[in-house]
């Protein structure tokens, strides 16, 4: 474990097994121990990087905006810092958004990529996902201090007395419109989307962003000839907020990354 200066950012990292690089990537107001059951697995065979990102974890926050975008240099800039060359990127709902932009920004740093539960585009959430999204504020980090998310804040934060900030950080960051749908359909880089089938992203949009990127727009024919680079999961009986859990993750993953 360890700390990597980039982009004027004291960035946390740690790493676990050995092999191919995989960095992961955390969801919002969370941090790496997001991916504490599915860990043993993905490191049986991969040099794992788990990633605290901006104002998460164990990386203090710095004076700039929370976007996708200035995160996902972040990552090129761990990547050469810890001389990955090319590396995979998993990401889970922020950190997806991270990854995907990572491969967009610095596609030759991104050999696979996987990016699960969150859309291409801020429309692609269920309504009343983006009503809650719209409601959140810094205020909701009273009311967020008994969650589990705060229990592990309060005991890795370099500055637990942030919690505010970072929710707020959050609040501001979810209540922005975006649209990467053009960028994602210039993307070459193999890509398995992973929702549940109970997810915060609405089914018609899961299969709009698997047509982006080359997925289901033909049979792919006796011998799979027609398959397309990318994938597409969808796991049953999970949600956007436990599909970290899910007994089925690590099989729809490996496979895909070996």
């Amino acid at each position: 474990m360890g700390y990597a200066k980039v982009n004027g950012l004291s960035l946390y990292f740690e790493e676990h097994g050995a092999g191919r690089p995989l960095v992961l990537l955390h969801g919002g107001v969370g941090s790496g121990e997001m991916f504490a059951l599915v860990l043993p697995a993905l490191a049986e065979h991969h040099r794992v990087v788990l990633v605290d990102l901006q104002s998460h974890g164990r990386t203090a926050d710095i004076d700039r905006p929370l976007r996708p975008e200035l995160m996902a240099d972040d990552i090129a800039g761990l990547i050469e810092h810890l001389g990955l060359g090319q590396a995979d990127l998993l990401g889970y709902s922020v950190g997806a958004d991270v990854a995907l932009r990572t491969a967009i920004q610095h596609p030759g740093m991104v050999r696979r990529l996987v990016l699960i539960s969150t859309p291409a585009r801020r429309t692609g959430w269920h309504p009343e996902v983006l009503a809650g999204m719209d409601a959140m504020s810094a205020e909701s980090a009273e009311t967020m201090r008994r969650s589990p998310l705060h229990e592990v804040y309060a005991r890795v934060a370099p500055n637990p007395a942030d919690w505010p900030v970072l929710v707020g950080r959050i609040a501001e960051l979810k209540k922005l419109d975006y649209d990467w749908t053009a960028e994602i359909a210039a993307l070459t880089t193999p890509t398995l989307l992973v929702f549940g089938d109970a997810d915060a992203v609405r089914p018609a949009h899961m299969v709009e962003f698997f047509g982006l990127l080359g997925g289901g727009l033909r049979d792919a024919g006796w011998d799979g000839s027609g398959r397309p680079a990318s994938r597409l999961a969808v796991l049953p009986g999970a949600t956007h907020y436990d599909i970290l859990t899910s007994p089925g993750l690590a099989g729809a993953v490996l496979p895909f990354l070996d």
